[in-house]
C-alpha cells in the first residue's frame, strides 16, 4: 500500500536512533535537537504511518510489535544511506598526486617509506609510474617527478636531491675470498653492470689507477634491480649506485669491496611545474621527499677518491 503522505527522512533517522538507545533525549543530543522536537518527529511519523511505534513511560520509552519491526526493516537502510553520503564526502575531500619516479629509487626511497607520508596526509591518493627506468623529461600527466639527469631542467622548479656514483660490490658470503683476491677479482670473477653503462667498469678501474680489466665475462643487464640481485645471488662483482644501495649494504645483502667510487655527474632531481608550487599537496610531498631524500644525499656525496694511483691501488691490493 502507498501512503498519501510517505514519512520525511528526518523522521525515520529520530526513530532509529531513538529506538536504539530507548531515549528521545539520548536521540536529541545525538541529533542536535530538543527532546520535544524528537518526539515531535516520532508523532508525526506514528501519524502517517498509522500505529504506535513506542509506549511512553514515565522515565523511559519502549518499542512496541510494530515499532520493533520498523527498526528491523529501516535502520540497516539508514545505516547505509549515512555510510553513502560519507563516502561522497570523503571522496570530494580527496586529492589525487600522480609521480613519475625511477624504478630503483621507487623501491628504494620511496615504497618502503611512503606509509608515513600516508598516515600523515590520509586525504591525499597517491599514483605512482616507474615505468621508465631512467626519466629525463618531466611528464605532462606527473605533478611531481624525480629526474635523473646531469643539470636541472629549465622553466621547471627543480630540487637537488643527492649525485650518483658507482662502487664495486658483492655477495656477503664471497666477500672473503674477494678481499684476498683484491685486484686479481676483476680478472677471475664475471662482472656485472647496468646496460646503459657498458664501459662503467673500464672506467672504474681507470679511477681506481688499474689496467683494463680483462674479466672471465661480462653481463649487462637492464635494470639496475637486476644488477643488486645478481651481485646478491653470487653471480659476479657487480657496479652499484651508492646511494640507492645503502638498504642492501646496511642489511648485509652485499658488501663493498674497494674503496673507490665511480662518480656519475648525474644527480636526482625532484621536479614540478612552477604553477604547481601552491597546492597543498604538492607542497606536502615535496617537503616529505627533500628530507627523507637527506640520507641518500650524505651517502651520495662520497668522499673523492686518493689522487695518487699507487695509494688506491695499494688499498685494493
Amino acid at each position: 500500500m502507498r501512503l498519501s503522505r510517505p514519512p520525511q527522512f528526518r523522521s525515520l533517522r529520530a526513530f532509529c536512533i531513538a529506538a536504539r538507545s530507548r531515549s528521545f533525549k539520548r536521540a536529541a543530543d545525538e541529533l542536535y535537537l530538543t527532546a520535544s522536537a524528537v518526539s515531535h518527529q516520532i508523532k508525526e511519523l506514528e501519524k502517517s504511518l498509522g500505529v504506535m511505534l513506542f509506549e511512553r513511560r514515565t522515565r523511559s520509552v519502549e518499542l512496541t510489535t510494530a515499532g520493533h519491526a520498523l527498526l528491523e526493516e529501516i535502520d540497516p537502510l539508514i545505516e547505509a544511506v549515512d555510510r553513502g553520503v560519507a563516502r561522497i564526502a570523503r571522496r570530494n575531500r580527496r586529492v589525487q598526486l600522480r609521480l613519475t619516479l625511477p624504478p630503483l629509487f621507487a623501491a628504494e626511497l620511496f615504497i618502503p617509506y611512503v606509509g608515513a607520508f600516508c598516515d600523515a596526509y590520509p586525504s591525499i591518493d597517491i599514483q605512482l609510474d616507474t615505468s621508465d627506468p631512467r626519466p629525463a623529461r618531466h611528464p605532462p600527466a606527473a605533478d611531481l617527478s624525480v629526474l635523473l639527469v646531469e643539470a636541472a631542467p629549465q622553466g621547471l622548479r627543480a630540487t637537488r636531491l643527492f649525485s650518483t656514483s658507482l662502487v664495486a660490490a658483492c655477495a656477503a658470503r664471497h666477500a672473503a675470498a674477494a678481499e684476498r683476491l683484491g685486484a686479481r677479482l676483476l680478472i677471475e670473477s664475471a662482472l656485472i653492470v647496468h646496460r646503459s653503462m657498458p664501459s662503467a667498469w673500464s672506467s672504474w678501474a681507470l679511477e681506481a689507477g688499474l689496467e683494463e680489466p680483462e674479466p672471465r665475462s661480462v653481463i649487462e643487464l637492464d635494470s639496475m634491480v637486476a644488477v643488486l640481485r645478481a651481485a646478491e645471488r653470487g653471480v659476479g662483482l657487480a657496479l652499484v649506485p651508492l646511494a640507492l644501495a645503502a638498504s642492501w649494504f646496511d642489511s648485509g645483502r652485499l658488501v663493498r669491496l674497494f674503496p673507490v667510487h665511480l662518480a656519475l655527474g648525474e644527480a636526482y632531481f625532484l621536479v614540478i611545474r612552477p604553477k604547481d608550487t601552491a597546492r597543498a599537496e604538492v607542497a606536502a610531498m615535496t617537503r616529505w621527499i627533500v628530507e627523507h631524500c637527506s640520507r641518500a644525499s650524505n651517502i651520495g656525496h662520497a668522499p673523492s677518491n686518493r689522487t695518487d694511483p699507487e695509494q688506491r691501488l695499494s688499498q685494493i691490493d
